[in-house]
């Protein structure tokens, strides 16, 4: 070719490469990453900026480029290194097998593991928070930078639950809420802290394995149980050291003379009177409103839900009585006087061992988020020219699911849908899409007979040993920037995780 016929050819080079990874179809400068910084374009190549993530059987997790050492030629075992679907790409346009198909072997059984990161705007996060405090009533909007990106649901037994996202958040509301909802989800799936607006109720801050934040205030302990359940544990350490026990909680209120607890170890009645609805003998629901004081209700004294003592049966001068929340960050000592009016002095040692083991049975407060979605049939097409046989294969557990090597819940009844923890991934497992979605990791492993009986893309197998070596995924029409290296989680089931 002439210099001038060169000359040509490259006046005519495009400047700019169109990204066909989302329906979003940027169209990127050389130099430039795409509007999801997932994306760039290198010199008129498209190129995947996050690295590919192998777990492997190993402590360390330095960053290894590709090609930057020969491979040695030895069968690499699925049971050392799992090739995970961070930084693979997706199926988009969906007419295209998943970017890695992938052969290894486990305990002697030939396998296969199809990876692709899922465009999902059907998702969201669950998240629990673990407090004995009122966050705001269910079906509340919880709110991140002034938009709704959720609601409030169920309590269940010293946490607080929250649904964030989905898919009316993300595309059915205004420009504004999609995106607020996108960028929160993708901050707490990655392990950032993300601040949030209860309406009515309180102001948080979460970070998924972390100690929440509840209206400035650190969260240190989940309760150790209902008002109720802690007078059933701790009745007979109790009994001998005080007249009458009241633990108080927003649920149920606890009060040991009239308990069951109480009445089977023999304890005398005190003519105490509670103020609230009576389930039970000694179990008492609404003695207060919500709020962050005592046992998760608005009260800061809590002799308010004390009606007058019954002398009649069994109120006398000189009576002891404690009052403790279920977490034992409020107890308070009275004793009642001659107008049977208690009075409050300073606790008995004697009683001091009974608050700090309420204290010691309690766990430490987390704040957990699970990643759910739905995968859909353009995702299951890339696994499988058929995907209704990829659905059954999951449902009946031939097909196993992980996201970036984590164990998910599959939940029961169609399609596939599924929850996973995203402290069990690794870092910066999520990216996104500006329509906006987020982009999450999915694998799916079965044997390799299971694999042709569903209709898999068996043409577009490749050898573990190619994938760790660098090799280019066949279906791929990208480049990919590197490989990243994680270890094995200890505990965590095959195959992301190893022994411990």
């Amino acid at each position: 070719m002439t210099d001038a016929a060169t000359s040509r050819t490259e006046a005519v080079k495009p400047e700019k490469i169109r990204c066909d990874a989302c329906p979003v179809m940027c169209y990127i400068a050389d130099g430039r990453a795409g509007a999801c910084d997932r994306y760039a374009n290198e010199g008129g190549e498209l190129v995947r900026l996050d690295p590919l993530t192998i777990i492997e059987n190993r402590e360390d997790t330095a960053l290894v480029p590709f090609l930057a050492r020969e491979w040695d030629g030895d069968i690499v075992s699925g049971e050392d290194a799992f090739i995970t679907a961070v930084g693979s790409g997706t199926t988009y346009p969906d007419y295209k097998p998943a970017p890695f198909i992938v052969a290894s072997q486990a305990a002697g059984v030939d396998m296969i593991t199809v990876v692709t990161e899922g465009i999902f705007s059907y998702c969201g996060a669950k998240v629990k928070i673990d407090t004995d405090r009122h966050l705001g009533v269910e079906t509340a909007a919880v709110r991140a930078n002034g938009e709704v990106i959720g609601h409030v649901t169920t309590s269940e037994y010293g946490s607080q639950m929250l649904s964030l996202g989905g898919v009316h958040h993300l595309t059915g509301g205004s420009k504004k809420e999609g995106r607020a909802t996108c960028s929160a989800l993708l901050a707490l799936c990655n392990g950032e802290r993300v601040e949030l607006t209860i309406d009515d109720g309180a102001e948080l801050e979460i970070k998924a394995g972390q100690a929440p934040v509840v209206n400035g205030q650190r969260e240190e302990r989940m309760r150790v149980g209902c008002g109720s359940a802690t007078v059933g544990m701790f009745a007979a350490q109790w009994k001998g050291l005080v007249d009458e026990v009241v633990v108080v909680d927003d649920h149920i209120t606890g009060v040991m003379s009239e308990h069951q607890a109480g009445k089977v170890i023999g304890w005398e009645p005190s003519g105490i009177r509670i103020k609230g609805h009576r389930s039970t003998p000694g179990r008492y629901f609404q003695v207060a409103e919500p709020g962050t004081g005592w046992g998760g209700t608005n009260l800061t004294d809590p002799l308010l839900i004390l009606d007058k003592w019954q002398d009649k049966k069994g109120a006398r001068p000189g009576l002891s009585l404690l009052m403790v929340s279920t977490t034992g960050e409020h107890a308070a000592y009275y004793e009642l006087n001659d107008d049977l009016i208690p009075v409050q002095t300073d606790i008995p040692e004697r009683l001091m061992p009974s608050v700090r083991r309420i204290e010691e049975n309690c766990e430490p407060a987390m704040a957990s988020v699970l990643f759910m979605a739905g995968a859909g049939g353009s995702l299951r097409s890339g696994v499988t020219e058929n995907p209704v046989g990829l659905t059954r294969s999951v449902q009946s557990r031939l097909t196993r699911v992980t996201v970036g090597g984590a164990p998910v819940f599959i939940w029961p009844g169609g399609g596939i849908t599924f929850m996973a923890d995203v402290t069990q991934m690794p870092k910066n497992a999520f990216g996104y899409v500006p329509t906006p979605a987020l982009v999450a990791p999915i694998e799916f492993t079965t044997t390799a007979a299971d694999y042709a009986a569903l209709g898999g893309h068996m043409d577009y197998v490749m050898p573990l040993d190619e994938a760790l070596k660098g090799t280019k995924g066949r279906q791929n029409d990208h480049r990919l920037s590197g490989r990243q290296s994680v270890a094995m989680k200890p505990g965590l089931p095959w195959p992301g995780g190893g022994a411990k």
